[in-house]
């Protein structure tokens, strides 16, 4: 049996085969204004096409989860954006919430609302409290806020206990003195002279390396005259000259009588021994260490009458670093009387307590430095904000008069803590009177025109005389970052860790204290009795 559809799908002929050929059984004729056959015909093929789209479509919203819903008005709105072509409405959402939240942080926040302690708090309070949209805002924002409060007041904190600890002096170095001191007056190989009679006239041969270092810490001092004269390639050219206070002299003579560091040679002095270093050529020394208001600008409540909402934890770090005691310490100061307490000395290295030396220095002394009086490290070259993108700025209080009519705040600062001094051209020059005058001015104004320590004199008394060296040589803010860069450490050579952080204290950065470390003698019984921090 077939059937026969008319060209103008007008008639429907049904028919049977026989061994006569097809005999009609059955002619329908459709009337015109019956539905078209023709497109009959197409709905059904475009309903066959369309079936497989519909069924996959059906199984992925049944994976999705459409079988939960209990009526056709549920599948509904489920399928419906989708037939349509639209997804979720998470963007109308978002929009909405924005909108609440906007509104919400224009309101003030209601007197006593209670402020969840945790998210998981914060979620509770909204299933049992059936929060609207504008009260979970709400509650969310006072959240936030209470949560910034907190962590401000102990950023302020973890801040001022730091400083604490950067100020002290760790028990185990003030052991060590102690013990070095006491073997001073007990073991008369503590009290050997330094060096000894046959190579004193060594002390002012300008034919030799002359370092120069200023500190009261035994161990600090240890490390940089260890590290220099392992490094050097040339050990038996080096002199060192210690300069240290009355109080640590002892102490400091002991250690180097009995850790000599031969070849290379080491001279201890305390600050009473030099003759030219009077009450009378340091009378604004003796002002800084002693004025009453600047001892307690420097060892005073760092807190009381500091408006902590007006400030921020690193403008804050950075005042808490301007006011360490060490800043009006002489032995801080003194490295701008070099030409006068070393006056047969042509050219030296000054070296502050807190560096390690990785490589041979003597090519320093092959540095041609143009005339100039002081080759250091420039420091505002660098995109690090902390420590290598310093100008005068970053020191000096331009809205002083003073300041603003003699300096450029634009001018690149350089780094204390390893220089090259040209002592016969320093010699010729007015560098310690300028930093004389300028110390005063800075007393009189009640240190209105800058507060960090030694530097800011020396950038002034300096300025003209400075001859830029390699930043290789000197790399610096290993007391400040932790993200310092390892690789560079490694290639410094002498690596500088200016900042609160020193190595040999328990808030050193871990990951950088074994550069110094490894300078330091664990097997030295005075080291292993006073229980000295090692890592």
């Amino acid at each position: 049996m077939q059937l026969h559809f008319s060209p103008s799908m007008r008639s429907i002929t049904i028919s049977s085969s026989s061994s006569n050929g097809f005999i009609d059984l059955m002619k329908i004729k459709v009337a015109a204004r019956h539905i078209s056959y023709r497109t009959l015909f197409h709905t059904i093929l475009i309903l066959a096409f369309l079936l497989p789209f519909v069924f996959i479509l059906t199984a992925v919203v049944t994976l999705e989860g459409v079988n939960k819903c209990s009526s056709f008005d549920c599948l509904g709105r489920r399928l419906g954006p989708r037939f349509l072509g639209r997804g979720d409405d998470s963007g109308r959402q978002v929009r909405d919430l924005y909108k609440i939240l906007h509104q919400v942080n224009t309101e003030e926040i209601p007197h006593g609302l209670k402020v969840p302690d945790s998210f998981s708090h914060l979620v509770s309070d909204m299933k049992n409290n059936q929060y609207d949209a504008r009260t979970f805002a709400l509650v969310l924002r006072a959240m936030m806020e209470k949560f910034e409060r907190d962590l401000r007041e102990s950023r302020f904190s973890e801040l001022m206990n730091k400083h604490f600890a950067a100020s002290s002096i760790p028990k185990g170095i003030h052991c060590l003195s102690l013990r070095l001191t006491d073997e001073y007056s007990s073991n008369a190989h503590a009290r050997k002279q330094l060096p000894p009679p046959e190579l004193l006239p060594l002390l002012s041969n300008n034919s030799y390396h002359h370092f120069i270092l200023s500190t009261d810490n035994i161990l600090a001092a240890s490390v940089v005259v260890t590290s220099t004269v392992q490094s050097s390639l040339k050990p038996e050219k080096i002199v060192f000259h210690v300069i240290t206070d009355k109080k640590t002299y002892a102490g400091m003579h002991s250690w180097f009588a009995l850790n000599p560091v031969s070849p290379a040679i080491v001279e201890v002095k305390g600050v009473h021994q030099f003759d030219w270093l009077t009450r009378e050529n340091v009378p604004v020394l003796e002002a800084v260490e002693n004025q009453n208001g600047i001892r307690d600008y420097y060892h005073g409540n760092h807190v009381a009458g500091a408006n902590l909402s007006d400030t921020t934890p690193r403008r804050f770090a950075s005042k808490l670093q301007a006011r360490s005691p060490k800043y009006i310490s002489l032995l801080n100061h003194l490295r701008i009387y070099i030409p006068e307490l070393f006056p047969n000395l042509d050219k030296v290295v000054f070296l502050d307590d807190d560096v390690v030396i990785q490589r041979d220095l003597s090519p320093l002394w092959e540095i041609n430095l143009g005339g100039k009086i002081n080759g250091a490290v420039e420091t505002c070259k660098g995109d690090d904000e902390w420590v290598m993108s310093k100008h005068f700025r970053n020191y000096f209080n331009f809205s002083h008069p003073l300041i603003a009519k003699h300096l450029d705040p634009d001018e690149c600062a350089w780094a204390y803590g390893m220089n090259i001094f040209d002592l016969r051209a320093w010699r010729k020059t007015k560098i310690r009177e300028t930093y004389h005058s300028w110390l005063k001015e800075n007393l009189k104004s009640n240190l209105t025109m800058w507060k960090l320590g030694t530097l800011p004199p020396a950038l002034i008394a300096f300025k003209g005389h400075v001859h830029p060296i390699d930043p290789s040589w000197h790399m610096l803010g290993l007391g400040y970052q932790s993200n310092t860069n390892i690789e560079s450490v490694k290639k410094a050579a002498v690596i500088h860790y200016n900042g609160q952080s020193k190595p040999w204290l328990q808030i050193g950065f871990e990951h950088l204290r074994p550069f110094w470390t490894k300078y330091v003698n664990y097997s030295n019984d005075f080291i292993r009795n006073c229980h000295i921090l090692e890592s």
